[in-house]
């Protein structure tokens, strides 16, 4: 039987080495692989470049090895809410690989399923498809590196002519992803949110590291209801369910006057 337990994140990251390219799935605060993201950090990890749909915040997720400037590159969709990405970005000491949300679940997607690149009309007639995008600034206000023009070509899509822009795939070193649960063959199950770019992250990695909060039997999940099927997992820690989880921004509602 194949068992693809390890005893401690420690352990499942310990061979992360300097410089690595790592997927990270995550949405906003959602299913931040918080415990791998710590091991990783505790070890010194560094210079390393991370596919990932945002950042984290300054003190969570992500935010938690660009504080101690551990990252190197960032590709990602959204970056609004670090004030730390920003100031290493406008500075010049980090890279940002700004990429269309879709585009980026598809790069991910593709790099998984073997697809070294494909075309989508997403970008078209923007610096994405164009060229010049900024990817690091110099520390002056000027840019240092800037993103390339990439290939177009026309397709007829449902009878009418559009332009598309080329998209590689994208494969990883590592990934390291959070699920709900998750069995010692590698089957995981995802919980609402936090399904969003963590089954996407894993399959892109060469080496996908899972940590779940509740770690079962092979067959006590159903095959129906597996999210991510083990072939694309390598190692799976158990975290537990009592492990924190952050909100973004909490929203509550004013009740109704009277009510």
């Amino acid at each position: 039987m194949i068992d693809k337990q390890v005893a401690s994140a420690a352990e499942a990251v310990a061979d992360i080495p300097d410089g690595a390219s790592i997927a990270v799935g995550g949405f906003g605060l959602s299913g931040n692989p918080m415990a791998l993201i710590e091991a990783l950090l505790a070890q010194g990890t560094t210079d390393l470049s991370v596919i990932s749909n945002n950042c984290g915040v300054d003190d969570w997720g992500l935010g938690l090895l660009l504080g101690q400037r551990r990252i190197r590159k960032m590709t990602s969709s959204y970056v609004g809410e670090n004030k730390e990405f920003e100031r290493q970005f406008l500075e010049g000491d980090l890279e940002l690989e700004l990429t269309p949300q879709g585009t980026l679940a598809e790069k991910l997607r593709a790099g998984g399923a073997g697809v070294a690149a494909f075309f989508t009309p997403t970008g078209v007639g923007t610096q994405v498809a164009e060229g010049g995008l900024p990817r690091r600034y110099d520390g002056n206000g000027g840019v240092a590196v800037a993103s390339p023009v990439k290939e177009t070509r026309t397709f007829t899509v449902a009878g009418r002519e559009r332009e598309c822009v080329l998209e590689e795939g994208i494969v990883a070193d590592f990934a390291l992803v959070h699920a709900l649960r998750g069995d010692r063959h590698g089957n995981l199950v995802f919980n609402k949110a936090a399904r969003n770019f963590n089954p996407l992250a894993a399959m892109s990695g060469r080496v996908c590291i899972a940590q779940v909060e509740e770690l079962v039997e092979p067959g006590e999940i159903d095959a129906d209801a597996v999210h991510l099927p083990g072939i694309y997992v390598h190692r799976v820690v158990e975290v537990g369910t009592d492990i924190e989880k952050r909100i973004e921004r909490r929203t509550v509602a004013t009740p109704a006057e009277g009510a």
